[in-house]
């Protein structure tokens, strides 16, 4: 991780785009500016060997390196590194927010939302709620495809999106409407119920770069994978579909 700057300070990146024939058209610069520091800098502040810090990680001293540990230090790196990534010439949209993809909602108004409903549907045995108004589940029996491992508390897990939704926005969907991302968050064909500490190793990963630890799934993973790409009409990366042909390799 790079060092935290100066609270005061300005990064200022210069970037070039081309057209289509190699000519230079236009010099974009980008200020990232005090926002993006300040998100770095309690890391530093906070930070002392060995131990866990208030901000979930800790600071080797040794090594002169940041580790994460836990929240809410992955969502600030997260944040961090997303900003970046998109002064790419190549990624002319927004940074991605969450909070632009409304998820978990309650479509048909039974107070049950959209991750106590796929808890529903997908638990082996019948689900038993937090109480008589039967909103939350509470406890069921699950198959975790990622792990092959099977669970009974719904704490222990999450509602991973199978094409993580920040994917999605850098490979097609900055452009579309609220709506058009409240269906693609909520829909249950791009939805697992998967254990918590391998949907936050996921990340927003795509195949090249992350695969469940499970390889009894990486044929039903990568199909899966594709399918929801191409219902949305998603962009590819070029090791994206390397590592998907190979996925498919498995399913012989």
């Amino acid at each position: 991780m790079a060092k935290a700057r100066a609270a005061n300070e300005s990064i200022n990146t210069q970037v070039l785009v081309y057209s289509a024939n190699n000519n230079k058209v236009s010099i974009t610069e980008f200020k990232i500016t005090t926002f993006l520091l300040l998100l770095l800098l309690p890391l530093v502040a906070f930070a002392h060997g060995g131990a866990i810090d208030k901000q979930g990680g800790h600071f080797d001293r040794k090594n002169n390196t940041y580790h994460c540990h836990k929240e809410p230090c992955f969502s600030i790196h997260k944040q961090a590194d997303e900003a970046y990534r998109q002064t790419d010439p190549s990624t002319y949209s927004r940074v991605y927010n969450r909070k632009d993809w409304p998820h978990w909602i309650d479509a048909d108004g039974d107070c049950q939302n959209t991750r106590q409903e796929l808890l529903i549907a997908t638990s082996e045995a019948p689900a038993q709620f937090k109480n008589n108004n039967r909103c939350t589940v509470r406890y069921g029996h699950w198959y975790g495809f990622y792990t092959g491992q099977t669970f009974t508390k719904a704490s222990d897990l999450d509602i991973d999106h199978v094409v993580p939704l920040a994917h999605a926005h850098r490979h097609g969907a900055a452009d579309w409407t609220r709506a058009q991302r409240r269906a693609f968050a909520n829909d249950f064909d791009n939805l697992l119920v998967v254990d918590d500490s391998t949907n936050q190793s996921k990340s927003d990963q795509a195949p090249h770069e992350w695969l469940p630890p499970n390889a009894d799934y990486w044929c039903a993973y990568g199909k899966r994978w594709e399918r929801i790409k191409d219902k949305y009409g998603l962009r590819y990366g070029d090791q994206e579909r390397v590592a998907l042909n190979q996925l498919a390799e498995t399913c012989n």
